[in-house]
């Protein structure tokens, strides 16, 4: 590494430099669970620490790391021993809620979960829910503009930041707090931290958005005869519960199955025969109208033949019996080792061909390949898991050729909500036009001109 230990320790304290073991005892993803190889990790407390140590930094040109939950899986964590790791494990205060503004002011941090306990305690909401909201930050939330279970409601992450603070490369901080819903002021600069993934400055603060809670949840699994009566209840739910409809996640059979028969991690509530099982969420605040309306809008559902079975969750244990079987990516990821993971975007309507094409080229190409599909229907999200027996560097680059390829042509997207990382830069240009990505190397070069955020991420 350029800078000495002895710089960062005058500014964090000694305690937070850390090096060797410590260093190396950590991953940088849970998947893999891959070694920090960084130099060192550095702890600030705060936002102005941060600015001293990016300062110093920045003198000695010396890259930098951005780690928050190591969640993610596009390895856009991973540091080499020439690079040094900022943690902002130290950085979890929720600062200020607003209740009358409905706003929540926390450092980057926190975990979601925290966040979301939070704003509950307060009477309020955070719509913002993934698997990982344990374990995931809210800075990392941000870097990467996080979906999870509620877009199709609520949006993405980009629509809960009201402002944030971020430090740049060169320690500068730029502190944009905003807690208004309206702000035409010039340009939006939040917007160039959120989904940038720690390239163009590090995320400390932000002011984020709370809704009205939603006491009355109402959750059904079904089962679905066809993708044409998929994407028709899509629509009808849509129709029939309104602005309530918070969740609607569908599982292929190849899903469904694995997780239940084949693994028997769990029981199956509806028989596995089925080639389609949606989730499905309503999120009310007068229990007596939301739950008359869901059952409503179900029972219409099955006397038209958009479905052929359901469970209707009669209590909270239940429902989060239904929803383990959608969020357990560990099962998954045992019964399918060695596992590739994809998470893409496209219309709605060519999904079905999609993945029927995608199936027949991996079971051509190997004939033990095994595909499975779930995701975020509703806002053209699928997570895709196939395992052809080796997770080699050229192997996974042939199932990335068989899985990217064809999105250029459908208008789709390489990544949905995961981001770009390493794994993914090499396809940036499948689903982000020339002019596109010459415009996002203008800002890094204006930003970060020496390349010491996040080295080699999203772009070379």
């Amino acid at each position: 590494m350029q800078i000495t230990l002895e710089a960062l320790r005058a500014i964090v304290g000694t305690a937070h430099v850390l090096t060797g073991d410590d260093v190396r005892s950590r991953r940088v993803d849970w998947m893999t669970g891959a070694p920090c190889l960084a130099g060192a990790i550095v702890r600030p407390a705060s936002t102005q620490a941060l600015a001293e140590v990016m300062r110093a930094c920045h003198e000695v040109r010396q890259p930098v790391v951005t780690h928050g939950g190591l969640t993610g899986l596009v390895h856009g964590a991973d540091a080499s021993e020439e690079e040094l790791v900022i943690s902002l494990e130290r950085m979890t205060a929720i600062e200020e809620i607003d209740h009358v503004g409905g706003t929540l002011t926390v450092q980057a941090g926190a975990p979601l979960q925290r966040v979301q306990e939070a704003a509950s305690d307060a009477g309020l909401q955070f719509p913002l829910d993934l698997g990982a909201r344990g374990s995931c930050t809210i800075g990392g939330n941000i870097a990467t503009n996080a979906g999870g279970v509620r877009v199709i409601r609520y949006g993405m992450m980009r629509q809960q930041v009201l402002g944030l603070e971020a430090v740049m490369a060169d320690g500068r901080i730029v502190s944009s707090m905003n807690r208004m819903l309206k702000n035409n002021a010039g340009f939006d600069l939040k917007q160039l931290f959120i989904g940038s993934e720690g390239t163009l400055g590090i995320v400390t603060r932000a002011v984020l958005r709370l809704q009205p809670p939603t006491p009355s949840e109402q959750t059904a699994l079904v089962a679905c005869p066809s993708f044409e009566a998929l994407t028709a209840l899509l629509r009808h739910m849509g129709k029939a519960l309104g602005g309530s409809l918070g969740a609607f996640e569908v599982m292929w059979q190849n899903h469904y199955r694995l997780l239940t028969e084949t693994s028997g991690r769990h029981t199956p509530p509806i028989a596995t025969s089925h080639p389609f099982y949606v989730i499905i969420e309503s999120l009310g605040s007068d229990a007596e109208r939301n739950t008359t309306q869901f059952r409503e809008a179900l029972e219409s559902a099955l006397e038209n033949e958009l479905i052929v079975d359901a469970v209707l969750a009669q209590s909270a244990a239940q429902r989060d019996g239904l929803w383990a079987i959608r969020e357990d990516i560990e099962g998954l990821v045992k019964a399918m080792t060695p596992v590739l993971t994809f998470d893409v975007s496209l219309p709605i309507a060519d999904m079905q061909r999609y993945t029927d094409a995608l199936e027949h080229q991996l079971t051509q190409r190997w004939p033990d390949a095994r595909l499975v599909v779930f995701g975020h229907l509703g806002d053209g999200n699928l997570h895709i898991s196939v395992c052809v027996g080796s997770h080699e560097l050229a192997v996974r680059r042939e199932v990335e050729t068989l899985v990217y390829q064809p999105l250029a042509a459908l208008g789709g997207s390489v990544s949905a909500e995961h981001g770009i990382g390493l794994e993914k830069r090499p396809w940036l240009e499948t689903c982000r036009s020339a002019e596109e990505v010459a415009l996002m190397h203008t800002l890094k070069q204006a930003l970060d001109p020496h390349k010491l955020l996040n080295r080699g991420k999203i772009l070379r």
